[in-house]
């Protein structure tokens, strides 16, 4: 990445996958890092959307942990960050809901429709949870979250009625949103998406990443494309897909801004991500993982991570 201006230091050398440094929590290396300084503030109206945020928990079958970052391009011009996420607990069936979302760069308030798309899409998958109804109906939940957009582009337009071009201009956004619930054979997790964002059961021990959709940059892909089709719009037929979650596997859910570096899993940036989520780290070291600085990829980065097993309790 090379910004304008040229008042930047440049790039140390290429070298190995480094650890944290010797001076506290500096940012990790992967490769050739890209130019570092100081974030610029974003909008005044952007202090909503903070330059990072992570969260992790556990129920007695299930550990949670999921970080966003802010990239260096939006720190950089002064955007928000456009990804987000979130998740909650079923506490009736111990099963945990999870939205991801990547605010489309060329809507308006694509920050607001990411948070928003995630917002409904975990509140109506809670909401078929307690009516105990089987497998989640994802298409009802896109529809849901591509309704709460709508609603926004409503209230910002006067009460006027927005058309589907319209909603996307301001607020467009992908979403990946997801269950894993807690089965006598082991966690099962059901997953859908709109837009390009990925999802993978990463394998620690071999250190292999099986992708659960289609890849733009998997040596299968018929065609590398960046266009994506997002909320407001739902797709029909929607993808999902459903998996069963082994011992000492983890179900990895991440935008694009994880997936370009990541690739298929078998370079720097995979080695370094399956040694650290051997087992859940404590939230804010995988906020400062995904943190890594690597010449040419800048864009925003969210990670979500479930394990099939609880930490061990403290003795």
């Amino acid at each position: 990445m090379r910004f304008p201006g040229g008042d930047h230091p440049a790039a140390p050398p290429a070298g190995p996958v480094a650890g944290p440094g010797p001076e506290p929590w500096r940012r990790v290396a992967v490769g050739v890092p890209g130019p570092e300084f100081e974030a610029r503030p974003p909008g005044r109206y952007a202090y909503d959307f903070p330059d990072t945020e992570c969260d992790g928990w556990s129920t007695s079958s299930l550990t949670l942990r999921f970080a966003s970052v802010r990239g260096a391009k939006h720190r950089y011009y002064r955007r928000p960050r456009q990804d987000a996420a979130r998740a909650a607990v079923h506490e009736p069936t111990g099963g945990i809901v999870f939205a991801v979302a990547d605010g489309v760069s060329s809507a308006a308030n694509s920050e607001q429709g990411a948070i928003e798309a995630c917002r409904a899409a975990v509140e109506r998958m809670l909401d078929q949870l307690s009516q105990d109804s089987g497998d989640m109906d994802f298409p009802e939940v896109a529809r849901h979250a591509a309704e709460r957009l709508r609603e926004l582009a409503r209230w910002r337009l006067d009460g006027a009625d927005p058309g589907p071009g319209e909603v996307a201009d301001l607020y467009a956004t992908t979403l990946t949103a997801g269950a894993v619930r807690p089965g006598p054979a082991g966690p099962v997790a059901e997953i859908c998406r709109v837009g390009d964002s990925g999802a993978w059961l990463l394998n620690p021990s071999s250190g292999r990443y099986q992708p659960l959709f289609g890849s733009k940059t998997s040596s299968d892909a018929l065609v590398v494309s960046n266009e994506v089709t997002p909320l407001p719009h739902v797709p029909d037929p929607l993808e999902t897909v459903r998996v069963r979650l082994d011992p000492g596997h983890a179900l990895l859910v991440g935008t694009d801004g994880f997936e370009d570096p990541l690739g298929d899993g078998d370079g720097q940036v995979g080695a370094l991500f399956a040694r650290h989520l051997a087992g859940p780290p404590p939230a804010l070291w995988l906020a400062h993982l995904l943190d890594f600085s690597r010449e040419t990829f800048d864009d925003d980065r969210t990670l979500l991570v479930v394990w099939p097993d609880p930490p061990a309790e403290p003795r």
